[in-house]
């Protein structure tokens, strides 16, 4: 098994009391690599964190899969570091994936309106079907839909119950894409 440094030269040469990343290569998906973070990420290690990915990005690797189980907390400014990244790695055909996002964090990407932005998923198996161009063409999500209550145009990267960003009401989308106002 690789370690960071064999992945990303000097990866490990910093480190943050609160946040570690381990790295994993995934072999099945050209340029992807699995970020597990274990930790937080606030306004003091946001820098850290982003200077950490933006090594990964340097290196080559576009399709990022991170692992966000033992995550406990991420604060605005660790959001916008996500956003950052996917602005990185976009022009360049990449994506993120996030997986096994703990409830609490989730909420905080659902009440800033980042939660469309990203694709989040249950397994690797999953994140490493959605890199591969034919999961794309049949995959349900992710998936534009409107809420049934403003009609704003919402994206959906689940099923689940989700706030309306626009009016605030609970809507649920099924396993089909289906959306209906919480009852």
């Amino acid at each position: 098994m690789e370690d960071n440094n064999s992945l990303v030269p000097g990866f490990d040469s910093e480190a943050d009391n609160y946040l570690k990343i381990s790295l994993q290569r995934v072999n099945e998906v050209e340029n992807a690599v699995l970020i597990s973070l274990n930790g937080y990420i606030d306004t003091y290690n946001s820098v850290f964190f982003q200077d950490q990915i933006k090594k990964l990005i340097n290196a080559g690797f576009t399709r990022l899969i991170f692992n966000c189980k033992n995550l406990s907390y991420v604060s605005s400014t660790g959001i916008a570091s996500f956003t950052i990244f996917l602005k990185l790695i976009r022009p360049k055909g990449g994506d993120i994936v996030l997986l096994e996002i703990q409830p609490k964090v989730y909420d905080v990407f659902q009440l800033l309106g980042f939660s469309q932005l990203f694709n989040v998923m249950n397994s690797v198996e999953e994140a490493i079907a959605y890199f591969h161009p034919d999961f794309k063409q049949s995959a349900v999500f992710p998936r534009d839909v409107n809420c049934p209550s403003c009609g704003k145009q919402l994206r959906a990267t689940k099923s689940g119950r989700f706030r309306c960003s626009g009016c605030k009401s609970i809507i649920v989308i099924d396993d089909s894409a289906s959306v209906s106002l919480e009852q």
